[in-house]
């Protein structure tokens, strides 16, 4: 079945050539450069392959377990090294999804899910989070949504889009109502190390058998131009259908992405990495919190964790028709519309990126066009 464009993704090929001038919303940490990296880098790297394993180096798929807290409890055999959160998602879903099965994903979340379980003839039932309670996945909803006809049930943990957390506990419970029926579950992980104001939760591959965690280094370490992500999963034969599958596909990883991403995740070095883009995070939401709170009519829940929520515009206003008002003169402010996550009335805030996303210019450009636009 045809694989069809989920609104975010068409709304970024629409505006690619609009030459932003600031940009509000930013889902990633500063990224750094590849001067942070030279030091650390072998001249005679070879552009080959890694050459010792189709999984990706055995180094970084143990500083991935090492990351995600599941050194001892899985082996670096549980791990494949992808393209991204993004292959890693595609090789689970497109494995496990046959025509007429059941998905449970959640609404707002990331939508890679609902997309993919179309174009495999599955049946799509979205758990709704509500703003109301501060975009808690309600798991009495969950549990009545998860049914003999199950086969996966998709979640991101910190939610993406809205930063809310899913605890030790709350995973402890969904890991149940999946084992009920014998469903598998997977858990996008891509916000994992930027809590604010709580520990890191568990990933699912050390608490499920058919639990299955997907992460990169793109977002808390603002790498994403690595397209080096994981899938951890302690059922073996998974993992080795994910190889075959992207065997036939991206084949392999490519070198410099696994190369500079072990250099990233080694533990002193991620560990540092990790402090300053949490220092720089929570500056950055302190800072827009105080800017959301001087804005008529506009509101949101902050993030649990992550850079990135949900806004609530104003009564009355599209995000669709506001965020492309926005880009035009003479705001020249990129933001991402609430439509995006199914979510009208409501656009994407952010802290990411650092210096060069004119963070504050791009508020004050929010702030006026919000100012013309009720005008």
């Amino acid at each position: 079945m045809k694989v069809k464009i989920h609104t975010l993704f068409q709304y970024l090929l629409e505006t690619t050539d609009a030459a932003p001038e600031a940009i509000v919303g930013f889902s990633l940490s500063q990224s750094p450069v590849l001067g942070d990296f030279l030091d650390d880098l072998d001249p005679q790297q070879s552009l080959d392959w890694n050459g010792r394993d189709f999984r990706g180096l055995p180094e970084l798929r143990d500083h991935v377990l090492d990351q995600a807290g599941l050194a001892g409890i899985c082996t670096a055999e549980d791990v494949l090294i992808t393209a991204g959160a993004a292959e890693a998602n595609y090789l689970a879903i497109m494995q496990l999804l046959r025509p007429g099965d059941e998905i449970v994903t959640e609404t707002p979340g990331w939508p890679q899910a609902d997309v993919l379980a179309k174009a495999a003839g599955a049946r799509i039932v979205q758990v709704h989070r509500k703003e109301a309670e501060g975009w808690a996945l309600s798991l009495d909803d969950l549990a009545k949504a998860v049914t003999s006809k199950t086969r996966l049930i998709f979640l991101s943990n910190p939610n993406n889009p809205t930063g809310r957390m899913l605890d030790r506990g709350e995973l402890k419970d969904i890991v149940r109502i999946a084992d009920r029926v014998g469903a598998w579950l997977i858990v996008d992980e891509v916000y994992a190390g930027l809590e604010w104001n709580a520990p890191r939760a568990p990933s699912v591959a050390g608490l499920y058998g058919r639990g299955i965690t997907t992460g990169s280094v793109s977002k808390a370490l603002g790498l994403q131009g690595l397209r080096t992500g994981w899938l951890v999963c302690p059922d073996k034969d998974l993992v080795m259908d994910a190889v075959i599958r992207r065997e036939n596909a991206s084949e392999i990883m490519n070198i410099m992405g696994e190369v500079i991403s072990e250099i990233a995740l080694r533990p002193a070095r991620y560990q540092t990495s990790l402090d300053a883009a949490r220092r720089a995070g929570a500056a950055n939401l302190a800072h827009l919190n105080g800017w959301i709170s001087s804005q008529p009519g506009l509101s949101w829940v902050p993030p649990q964790a992550g850079l990135i929520g949900l806004g609530k515009l104003p009564e009355g206003i599209d995000s669709d028709a506001f965020a492309r008002f926005l880009l035009a003169d003479p705001y020249r402010t990129f933001l991402l519309p609430g439509s995006a996550y199914g979510q009208a009335g409501h656009i994407r805030l952010g802290v990411g990126g650092g210096a060069e996303v004119n963070l504050d210019e791009g508020l004050n450009r929010l702030a006026q066009g919000l100012a013309d636009w009720l005008a």
